[in-house]
């Protein structure tokens, strides 16, 4: 059972009043206190911390731990590197001056940490009172009195229970002569879904090297393994598939490949031939196989061949319809499964450490059989992979009978490709969306083998979503997504608790995720949404109360660009939303100059009911000249945020202010 603190609930309904009660001005200054005494270690009935992505099982397991300046650390020769390397650096970052890294533990260390596989003896036996799961990936943490051990069942376990002790080390407020702390804690944990990440699968202006060597660190925090590489244009990925990387492509690759595996993440090459191949051509196969071999020479150990976004109503060659017949859903399905069953078999089989083929049907999108799904279902070779988009290309919801139903259709548990948060179509122009995942149904994972996003154009933008969707993928049943939307504000706020504050704010204006349909399946601000309806309400009887209780919210919302500017520490986050931060300026002056505006005439004052609302026209004018980047988005036009409320806010200012006149 997961254990979450009580004060959670009270913080999760505090936030929903953020926009009202969030104050972003820096403390007074004071006198500096007297050294104190260290506090004293909370009991073993006091809270744990949230960790991210919710464990499987979290327990007290005794009182917290004081880090001390010296700690040893405890390895083996099948500790795994990249493990002891964030170890190393975690200890560091919280104030420990010197590891002692040993093959056996001293037995007078102050603080002992061991590393390694959960079946190693001294592991074992520390780890007595903590289950050790039997699942790949999975990890067990027990951290008691003066020993903490960290067993993984393999080397991505071990690697990702040095991520949990991370979050379980708490740093003490205001520094001084207090201590870190680690929480006496019992963890045993595993993923629920085997595949967890995501898959840069969208169109427009592909993410940079820097944004891509971003999120392989970004993947491997939040405990994701796959990354997709599948950018629709990159020409040598779809259009010149045939074709090698140039060389300095190839170099740019290959060190994606060694970071992501540093941070145990799957570097995933998708290829999309699709568009051209000729299916009954040995020479498209063999070219096809030697872009697959390069990739495997670069370390690559997981590769795709989506089918999507092409036409089966016609063949790229004269030969496909000698060799399958007039075009059509089973002939499109003969092809593809002929193609898909020699690349696994000849390719992905004889290659050692190489993971199963993944694909990406032409019919991703739906729970309708058809003779395309029959073929796939009754050929294609179980080990393949087979993506799935949900019952729509952007699905509203995903139940667990809806993926029950489509791991029949295609003969096996799907692999789904979650197109949230991309803002790669028509109803997404000029939006972040940086709502905490939502609508998908606990259980899941009985019949998923995996869950990756599609995210935004703007890579770091999409990591309020993507934690949350990792937690989910994880832990599909143990997700709640207030605390997860919660932890990934605190994630980006480098832990600071008003900057998460203000950071759930911004998200709450870019809240908004549309589908294909008119209706979206994210609803827009459902926090200052309705203080805006609240407001103009009550201001049809109070109008001073109205514009009394509703101006803390314009003004926290008017503070945010400047805090999140000034502390937030993922510089490449606020690049990506430094269109969105302008504009939330800008509308919040304007709302603010409103207020004044509908003040003054309250008090009968014309003349400065005037210049107030000359000064919101002036802000929600420039406000609406902001513009989408070209150079990451190929939507052009203006950014949206907090609509419509903002702007008929505005509108109705002005209607109050004609009929005072």
């Amino acid at each position: 059972m997961s254990v979450v603190p009580r004060s959670l609930a009270a913080r999760s309904l505090a936030l929903t009043l953020a926009l009202g009660s969030l104050t972003l001005a820096a403390p007074a200054a004071t006198a500096v206190p007297p050294p104190a005494a260290p506090a004293p270690a909370p009991a073993a009935s006091s809270p744990l911390p949230v960790v991210s992505p919710t464990p499987q099982s979290i327990t007290r397991a005794g009182a917290d731990i004081v880090v001390p300046a010296r700690v040893e650390v405890v390895v083996g020769k099948d500790t795994d590197r990249a493990a002891r390397t964030l170890l190393a650096d975690t200890l560091h970052a919280h104030g420990v001056r010197h590891v002692d890294v040993r093959e056996r533990a001293s037995r007078h260390a102050q603080l002992s940490i061991l590393l390694g596989p959960a079946a190693r003896p001294d592991i074992a036996r520390a780890l007595t009172g903590t289950a050790v799961p039997q699942h790949a990936e999975g990890y067990a943490l027990r951290a008691a009195r003066r020993t903490v051990a960290l067993g993984g069942t393999d080397a991505t376990g071990q690697y990702y229970a040095v991520q949990t002790l991370k979050r379980l080390i708490v740093s003490p407020k205001g520094g001084g002569h207090h201590k870190a702390r680690i929480a006496g804690a019992s963890v045993s944990d595993f993923p629920s879904m085997p595949l967890r990440g995501s898959i840069e699968g969208f169109y427009g202006p592909p993410w940079t090297k820097a944004e891509r060597l971003d999120h392989m660190d970004f993947l491997g925090t939040v405990k994701s393994n796959t990354y997709v590489y599948a950018p629709k244009d990159d020409p040598y990925h779809r259009d010149k598939w045939r074709e090698p990387y140039p060389a300095d492509k190839a170099a740019e690759l290959d060190e994606l490949v060694k970071r992501a595996t540093a941070h145990h993440v799957r570097f995933t090459f998708a290829v999309s031939p699709g568009a051209s191949i000729c299916y009954s051509d040995p020479a498209d196969t063999k070219a096809l196989t030697a872009k697959l071999q390069a990739m495997y020479d670069l370390g690559v150990r997981t590769v795709s061949v989506p089918l999507d976004d092409i036409s089966y109503t016609k063949w790229n060659c004269d030969a496909d319809k000698a060799a399958f017949g007039a075009p059509g859903q089973g002939p499109a399905a003969k092809a593809q499964a002929g193609l898909l069953n020699a690349l696994q078999k000849d390719f992905v089989a004889t290659h050692p450490g190489m993971r199963p083929l993944q694909m990406v049907p032409t019919e991703y999108g739906d729970l309708k059989d058809s003779p395309y799904k029959q073929i796939l279902r009754s050929t294609l070779d179980k080990p393949v992979e087979v993506m799935w988009t949900g019952t729509d290309v952007v699905p509203p919801s995903i139940t667990v009978d809806q993926a029950k139903k489509a791991s029949e259709l295609f003969g096996r548990k799907v692999f789904v490709w979650d197109n949230y948060p991309v803002n790669d179509f028509g109803r997404t122009a000029g939006r972040l969306l940086l709502a905490p995942y939502d609508k998908r149904e606990p259980g899941l994972s009985d019949h998923l083998t995996g869950l990756i996003s599609n995210p935004m154009n703007q890579e770091a933008a999409s990591k309020p979503a993507v934690f949350t969707m990792s937690d989910f993928a994880w832990n599909d049943r143990g997700y709640d997504r207030t605390r997860s939307g919660r932890q990934a504000a605190l994630q980006l706020a480098g832990g600071d608790e008003r900057l998460a504050d203000a950071m759930q704010v911004f998200v709450d204006l870019n809240h908004l995720a549309p589908t294909f349909g008119t209706t979206p399946w994210q609803p827009q601000s459902p926090v200052f949404g309705p203080k805006t309806e609240a407001f103009w309400k009550r201001y049809a009887t109070d109008p001073r109360g109205a514009i009394l209780a509703f101006r803390p919210s314009v003004d926290a919302l008017t503070r945010v660009p400047g805090a999140l500017r000034r502390g937030l520490p993922d510089k490449l986050f606020l690049a990506d939303a430094a269109n969105w931060l302008d504009a939330t300026e800008l509308w919040g002056q304007a709302m603010r100059y409103g207020l004044d505006a509908l003040t003054a005439v309250q008090n009968g004052d014309t003349a400065k009911a005037e210049t107030a609302r000359r000064a919101m026209d002036a802000r929600a004018t420039a406000a609406t000249k902001i513009t989408v980047d070209p150079k990451e988005h190929h939507q052009l036009g203006r950014v949206r945020l907090g609509d419509p409320f903002i702007e008929d806010f505005v509108t109705r200012v002005r209607t109050v202010f004609g009929r005072s006149k």
